[in-house]
């Protein structure tokens, strides 16, 4: 092993005032207050330190004014597709801004959340928490920290951003209605998602209006696996509908029934949520309930920054985004219609 003297050396601002024949200090301000120096000092700047591979470091310049155009995206689960196109849209309006957005995966777990947002929080700008499992109190906690976004939930003190979980309930209902369906189960995911709650309350209402019973299974994890634990539940009092926390609880619903010898949609209808790109690669098909996902990543993004720069937050009534229906073909007749 080589002593100390054979490790490369990164490239320091004063080697590069040696090599552009100026003060480290005049270094310094061409880089963080560019305005303050003279146009051919800049540019001479500028040349030694890309002739010497010197780059800025954001989180050095950034010490005395905590400004380091970071910001953080959390999200419960980086191996579940949901957050797919949230992400790509959050990572495009940011690098539009020239912010560079780091990722927190929470793994489903407050309190691996919590940490999470405990090594971030100095580093960055601002936070987008992505359906937090965080309760409300620590949330708001988080919020007097740095400015914050809350997506796919809604927490009236800060600024949020939901789908319309009520409107694509009531699709789903007056989609199953006239094909006889008169029940149907709904399999819950994690007992900690906001989401979860409301789409379970909006099955409640509108099935109320509508005459038709709501049922409830689970919890159950929000995964595939998740899916097939509740089709053995399932299939023990099978339902005519069943409606699923989300695609991917609906996709391990149709696999476990199909290997179990059961039709989708012959003998049970099921529908997803989120219609995330496996949605349309099953068989059948799921019929699913669909939001602009990656449109949610840049709005939350976008409003974030614009709190950062100094926009009033808005707070009170979360910013609904619009969802609709998407008919595919493991939703069919109750089996029990006559026609």
């Amino acid at each position: 092993m080589g002593d100390d003297a054979d490790v490369p050396r990164s490239p320091t601002i004063y080697d590069v005032a040696r090599e552009a024949g100026v003060a480290a200090s005049t270094v310094s301000r061409a880089f963080a207050r560019p305005g303050r120096v003279n146009t051919v000092t800049a540019e001479r700047v500028r040349v030694a330190a890309e002739s010497l591979g010197y780059r800025v470091n954001p989180l050095a310049r950034a010490l005395p004014t905590g400004k380091t155009s970071i910001i953080a995206l959390t999200i419960s689960d980086v191996t579940n597709p949901f957050y797919t196109e949230i992400i790509q849209g959050a990572q495009s309006a940011a690098a539009a801004a020239n912010f560079t957005m780091v990722l927190a995966d929470g793994q489903e777990s407050e309190v691996l959340e919590r940490e999470a947002l405990e090594r971030v929080i100095p580093i960055v700008e601002g936070l987008v928490l992505a359906t937090s499992r965080m309760s409300d109190a620590a949330i708001k906690m988080t919020a007097r920290q740095k400015p914050m976004v809350v997506l796919n939930r809604s927490i009236p003190e800060l600024p949020s951003l939901t789908t319309d979980n009520l409107s694509g309930v009531r699709q789903v209902v007056e989609y199953l209605v006239p094909l006889g369906h008169r029940s149907i189960t709904y399999v819950a995911g994690p007992e900690a998602s906001w989401a979860d709650g409301a789409r379970w309350r909006a099955l409640v209402e509108v099935g109320a209006k509508l005459k038709v019973a709501a049922r409830r299974i689970g919890p159950f994890p929000p995964t595939v696996r998740g899916g097939q634990e509740a089709a053995i539940k399932l299939s023990q009092h099978l339902p005519t509908a069943v409606l699923a926390y989300n695609d991917q609880v609906a996709i391990g619903v149709i696999k476990r029934l199909a290997a179990a010898g059961i039709d989708v949609p012959g003998r049970v209808s099921v529908i997803g949520f989120d219609d995330i790109f496996a949605s349309s690669l099953t068989t059948p098909a799921l019929t699913t309930v669909a939001a602009p996902l990656r449109q949610m990543g840049i709005i939350a993004v976008r409003n974030l920054l614009a709190v950062i720069r100094g926009a009033k937050p808005i707070a009170g009534t979360a910013l609904m985004v619009p969802t609709h229906l998407i008919e595919r073909g493991s939703a069919g007749p109750a089996r029990d219609r006559k026609d």
